[in-house]
């Protein structure tokens, strides 16, 4: 047992899929851009919003990424993310036993904290969550460790006390970067053989096997 679960958030306690990418097409349609593939967005999810809006239309100048990241969140993104973002079967529970056990449990995403909050109040998950890091509270996103140093900072901990659960490759190497342990979880968009080549305690089906394992 640690001290800290450090989570991800999207892919890894809520599915945002049909959020994100319901946002990205209709941005895409409103501003002329070619239509891109579910798969494409998808592969996006976890990414800065500079990283996926470069991908996702093709665009690299500044200005322009800024301009269309404004116009995605204040046309979209506002209306359609949160009711559109669902908690997987297994998060409350999960997050319930390690409460229950004594466990300090928080979340480190790209996302913003403002965005991620919406869904903790929507489903009371306050008493579960102990801190959230967002993107607006690091000076560096994934995969530099940032967020799990403020993590540490705030509870005192050491890295040893930390186990950070994520879905994809940036979370297996903000781990890294940050000298916690791993597990990954594969209910996002990266399978279970990708994380072969991450240093890892172990690959998840669901978070379900958080707690179904000991008992």
């Amino acid at each position: 047992m640690y001290k800290a679960y450090v989570f991800d958030f999207d892919y890894t306690l809520v599915n945002s899929e049909q959020g994100i990418v319901m946002c990205f097409e209709m941005l895409l349609h409103d501003e002329g851009y070619a239509p891109v593939s579910r798969d494409v967005i998808c592969s996006t999810i976890g990414k800065t919003m500079y990283d996926a809006m470069s991908i996702i239309t093709g665009e690299t100048e500044k200005g322009k990424l800024a301009r269309l990241i404004r116009l995605y969140k204040v046309r979209y993104s506002d209306f359609y993310m949160t009711p559109n973002t669902h908690l997987y079967p297994e998060t409350k529970p999960a997050l319930t036993y390690l409460k229950e056990a004594g466990a300090i449990c928080c979340i480190v995403s790209t996302k913003t904290r403002s965005r991620i909050m919406e869904t903790i109040r929507r489903e009371q998950m306050e008493p579960l969550i102990d801190r959230v890091i967002g993107i607006e509270d690091v000076e560096h996103a994934k995969p530099a460790p940032d967020g799990l140093r403020l993590i540490q900072d705030c509870f005192h901990l050491v890295p040893a006390d930390i186990l950070y659960v994520g879905d994809s490759l940036i979370d297996a190497d903000t781990a890294q970067n940050g000298g916690v342990d791993f597990a990954a979880v594969t209910t996002g968009a990266t399978p279970a053989s990708a994380f072969a080549t991450r240093p890892h305690t172990r690959i998840m089906s669901d978070l379900s096997e958080l707690y179904m394992r000991k008992k």
